[in-house]
């Protein structure tokens, strides 16, 4: 019981830090709007919200319910994971300023950034998503929500990130 409570404090701390998410995307949006930023696909957001949430709720329900044993052999390299894909995401969101956001928004007369983690990958932020919704409930051996959240990321990326670089050609021409 005791692994479940510390593994409930670590899901509550990973709401609060997509609740400060929350708060930078609205702020950035504020700030896209004002120069002329236009939003492409507000359909699929409402289900990109319901996944995430359903990824911190579908772990605790699987950790309280299913009451799987905590392998340290495995939840403490998964914890390694959860922190790494952290630390991308924030560097994206620090690389990318303003421009960063849940949504996908794009401030015409703009161009793609081109540094930090974005040097490397066209789509760092969702490799984050990835390694976090695989990892974070594989730190308590909650199997069945990493495997869920992963397959259907998996589709929603697809749908994300076609519409993504769609968005982004319309400012500026493809690398």
């Amino acid at each position: 019981m005791v692994s479940q409570v510390w593994f409930t404090a670590l899901i509550v701390a990973v709401g609060i830090e997509r609740l400060a998410e929350l708060v930078v995307a609205r702020r950035n949006a504020r700030w896209s709007f004002d120069r002329g930023g236009v939003e492409y696909g507000r359909g699929h957001y409402p289900l990109l919200v319901a996944l995430h949430t359903g990824l911190l709720v579908g772990a605790l329900i699987e950790v309280w319910v299913g009451r799987p044993d905590f392998h340290p052999a495995l939840g403490f390299p998964m914890l390694g994971l959860v922190t790494i894909g952290q630390a991308l995401r924030w560097w994206c969101i620090r690389t990318l300023g303003p421009h960063w956001n849940t949504r996908v928004i794009v401030v015409p007369g703009t161009t793609p950034v081109r540094r930090g983690p974005y040097r490397l990958l066209r789509h760092p932020n969702y490799l984050a998503v990835v390694i976090e919704g695989a990892a974070l409930p594989l730190v308590h051996t909650a199997w069945i929500t990493a495997l869920a959240f992963t397959m259907l990321n998996a589709g929603m990326l697809t749908v994300r990130i076609r519409l993504e670089n769609r968005a982004l050609a319309t400012i500026s021409p493809s690398p």
